[in-house]
């Protein structure tokens, strides 16, 4: 029961995954803007959201096929979204010259779906028949 609804769960997640990185994430009040998973003033930051997408479509695919290897393969693609999720929290949320950004609703969507992510792969939602 438990892995079905992880299952969903982490369904879910991919899905507000990929939401999160078009909402902002940071405020920066010294230069007025928002940064998002898509732009960053002068691409200082990278572009962090078409990687984290890229994974999400492909964490989502993995949960849907019903093999062996696609659950393996997903986990190690969680644990590598989560990786980059924190530096990318790290990256956008560090304070510079003695300024702080604003954290907005995006960082915190992004980084709690990657984590839901994760624990819907440690506990897949698989079928092992006898042999």
């Amino acid at each position: 029961m438990l892995p079905k609804i992880l299952n969903k769960a982490g369904l879910i997640a991919c899905v507000t995954l990929v939401i999160s990185c078009l909402l902002p994430w940071a405020y920066y009040a010294d230069i007025d803007k928002n940064f998002t998973g898509f732009f960053s003033e002068q691409n200082q930051y990278g572009k962090p959201g078409y990687f984290l997408v890229l994974l999400a479509v492909l964490i989502f695919i993995f949960m849907l096929v019903p093999k062996i290897w696609a659950k393996r393969t997903n986990l190690f693609l969680s644990a590598l979204t989560v990786g980059y999720a924190i530096k990318s929290w790290i990256l956008f949320t560090s304070c510079y010259n003695g300024y702080c950004p604003e954290k907005k609703i995006g960082i915190y969507l992004m980084f709690l779906s990657t984590i839901i992510m994760l624990v819907a792969s440690v506990f897949p939602d698989l079928k092992l028949g006898k042999k």
